[in-house]
């Protein structure tokens, strides 16, 4: 038997624990409880998503901000009846739920913030420059940028789509699964010359 104690003590991998995922504003304002239906599977998911995708992230840029994280499929339903920028449960990229799927249709994701980047994107950085070393640094599945802080959802998969949308402008999609990207490496590696060395885990 899970007690919230313990599972929020849990070591997702070298830099997150699952209580950093577990709070939710939703869930305190309406109090609902955000608990997996299946912590076992929830902690699975989350790792190979901390050790894939966030820890890469931390060790490169420092301190990610996880601004929304895991939620229960009974909040997640909630803040999607209530038009709180929930995607419905069954939603194909719905990526917060991490306890759902099974197999190759697992699927862990989370709203984040890179503080290093917040700050010179708003001195008019372009958000591509860092998405597009997301994309030739990271095994991401799909990742998606809002304006605010120019926070985005990053999700993994144990087989990766490799999809690219945004809220900011250009919006739209900048890369679709399969596709090929519009600018070379050559382009891309140039928009992030001046960024930290990239800094990953091997695990074992």
């Amino acid at each position: 038997m899970w007690s919230l104690e313990t599972l929020g003590r849990v070591r997702l991998s070298r830099h997150f624990y699952m209580r950093e995922f577990l709070y939710s504003e939703i869930g305190n304002f309406h109090r609902i409880q955000n608990i997996p239906d299946d912590p076992e599977l929830a902690i699975e998911t989350g790792r190979a998503f901390c050790e894939t995708l966030l820890d890469p992230l931390q060790e490169t840029f420092g301190r990610v901000a996880v601004r929304s994280g895991y939620r229960s499929p009974e909040l997640n339903r909630f803040g999607n009846e209530n038009g709180l920028n929930c995607a419905r449960n069954d939603h194909p990229l719905e990526c917060h739920i991490w306890d759902m799927g099974r197999g190759d249709a697992r699927i862990a994701g989370a709203s984040i913030v890179i503080p290093w980047f917040a700050d010179r994107y708003a001195e008019g950085r372009d958000w591509r420059d860092l998405a597009w070393w997301m994309h030739d640094h990271l095994d991401y599945s799909e990742i998606w940028f809002f304006p605010k802080l120019c926070a985005f959802n990053i999700s993994w998969r144990p087989v990766p789509q490799r999809r690219i949308d945004s809220y900011i402008a250009p919006r739209g999609c900048l890369l679709n699964p399969g596709a090929v990207p519009a600018e070379t490496q050559e382009a891309r590696r140039a928009r992030y010359a001046d960024f930290p060395p990239f800094r990953g885990i091997a695990y074992p």
